[in-house]
Order: structure tokens, then sequence, then C-alpha cells
């Protein structure tokens, strides 16, 4: 039986997991999170939920529409008619609903952050914090690209120069995410998201009116590009009261019952690799994946659902094949 590690449960390592599975490999992924979705990401608040990571599913490609569309994935999904475009959809109780229904059936090692990777004559070996180690016939590498050089910085010239310029060829911006508990529905108009023209707020939506928060309103505050840049390794409380100050107009002070606050350190791709993969030079199978492939700039921040669920799969398909 052909086996494979997969460093990364978000979107594109789930949905290249669930297609070797299927053909009948061994896979094994590793997450250093608590649990799978990466920027599928919902957060509980006291009674509530909210969004903090990607907000809107967007689809272009005929081939992720179809996928969006089938029987088993729509259990997970609703509409949410917020997006200008066209269609958007967001997961039932939060866009992690939509993570937990790829990962059904997996084996997923979650906490389990990777230290070392080896290259053997007949495959891999990868070792994490938590002393445990793994082995397979082919690794798939799903985190950011800087997050991925510096893991491979560390092994022994695995990577060749051409991987290497791959892997800086992709960038991002930087996000905060403020997630507000609320004792009282705020004044955020229907159908509940809003992208505010304003140089320190991108997004903000009412979790509520999402539908993912029936029984305690809250809210989600998506941060610009600037404010996140100049905030990031800051006071994350300070910044996110900051926030809250320019909103009176929809969340009133006396509204707000608790503020948290979370770091995306790499949001938004702002320069992808060209394909939907890179494939290292290595003697065995090592390919790495993820959102920052297989896009041209500018960049739809809807789409980076997508460019993830394209790229996992053909991953996926380069190894069957």
């Amino acid at each position: 039986m052909s086996s494979c590690i997969i460093i990364g449960a978000g979107m594109a390592g789930l949905t290249a997991a669930q297609q070797l599975a299927g053909r009948g490999w061994r896979v094994t992924v590793l997450d250093k999170g608590r649990g799978v979705g990466g920027r599928l990401a919902t957060r509980r608040l006291t009674n509530g939920r909210a969004d903090h990571g990607a907000q809107v599913i967007r689809a272009e490609s005929a081939e992720f529409r179809a996928w969006l569309t089938s029987a088993d994935t729509e259990a997970a999904l609703a509409e949410w008619p917020v997006d200008p475009a066209g269609t958007g959809w967001i997961g039932r109780d939060g866009m992690n609903r939509v993570a937990k229904q790829l990962a059904d059936g997996l084996t997923i090692e979650t906490e389990q952050t990777v230290t070392s990777v080896h290259m053997e004559p007949d495959g891999w070996r990868v070792e994490t914090k938590t002393g445990q180690s793994f082995q397979a016939d082919a690794l798939l590498c799903i985190i950011p690209a800087p997050q991925a050089l510096t893991l491979f910085g560390d092994a022994s010239n695995l990577l060749r120069s051409t991987d290497r310029d791959a892997l800086q060829q992709i960038q991002y911006e930087p996000c905060l995410s403020v997630l507000v508990t609320l004792n009282q529905s705020g004044s955020i108009p229907a159908p509940g998201g809003l992208w505010l023209d304003r140089p320190d707020i991108a997004w903000l939506a009412d979790n509520q009116q999402k539908g993912i928060s029936p029984d305690q309103p809250t809210a989600t505050i998506l941060a610009s590009t600037a404010f996140s840049q100049t905030h990031l390794d800051g006071d994350l409380n300070a910044a996110g009261q900051q926030l809250l100050a320019q909103l009176t107009d929809y969340l009133p002070a006396e509204a707000v019952a608790d503020v948290q606050v979370h770091r995306w350190r790499y949001s938004q791709v702002t320069q992808a690799y060209p394909e939907p993969f890179h494939r290292a030079a290595t003697t065995v199978p090592l390919l790495f994946g993820g959102d920052g492939f297989g896009g041209a700039a500018p960049f739809d921040p809807h789409l980076n659902v997508e460019r993830a669920f394209l790229s996992g799969r053909r991953m996926a398909d380069a190894l069957l094949a």
C-alpha cells in the first residue's frame, strides 16, 4: 500500500488526503493546531460562534463549483447573499464545518508541530515536537511558504535552488481578526456582512445574521492590511479596542461584552506560484502546495479556499499518476 504524510490540515491538505485515501493510500495528516481547517476557522464565544478566518467562499471553476454543490458537501454549506460577485457559501454552523466534513474518516494527528524532515532511500521520516516519528513513501507540505522554507532550511540541503526560488515567489499580507461577543444585537444591515472602505477596517460581519451564532449575537472585524502590519506584533487587545472605537455606529460600546483578537501572519496571498503545486527535485516525492499556488494577481480574497482546494486535488492527481 502506498503511503503519504501531509503537513497541514487546511483545505488543500484535507482535499488531497481525501482523494488519496479514497484510492487506497495510507495517509497521515499532521497539524500543529488543536483542530483542522486552517483559515476555515470558527471560534466558540460564550454561547455563540464567530468565523475568524475565511468569511465567505466563492467559486469560479466548474470543478470547485461541482464539489460545493455535491450532495455530501452541500450538507455542510449554506448560501449567504453577501457577495456582490455572485453566490457565496458558508459553513452551516461556521466555516470550520466545511473542514470537519472533509476530515471525516481521515487519520489526522493534531497538536503535532513538525520539527524535522528526513529523506530516506524509500520515502520520508517526519519528526514532531512531541517526539513522535512518522514514515511514508511521499510527503506533501501544505503550510505557508515562509514556514516551509524555515522547516526545510533546517534539513540537510534537501531543497535545490529552484525549489527555494519557487517558494520565495509566494508573498502574503497579514490580518488581525477581532471577535466580539455582544449582549445585544448591533446595527449591521442585512444580510450581515459589510466590506468597509475605512483605512483601518476591511470587513465587518454579524454572525447571528450569518446564521452561525443563533443563540448569541457576535461580530467579526477584519482589520485592513496596513493596520494589521502596524499592529501585528504589538498589543493585540489594544488594537482590537482601537478598531471597536471606530465602529460605534454599528457596534455601540454598551453592546460589547467581550473582545478577542486573532493574528493571521500569512492571511492573504498577494503573489502566488503560477502552478497549482511545486514538485521538489528530490529522489522521493515531495510536493508543496496550498492557496499560495495556482493563481495570478490580482487576487480575490474569496478565492483563497478555491485555490487551496484545486492545489490539493492536483497534488493528489500527481501522486496517483
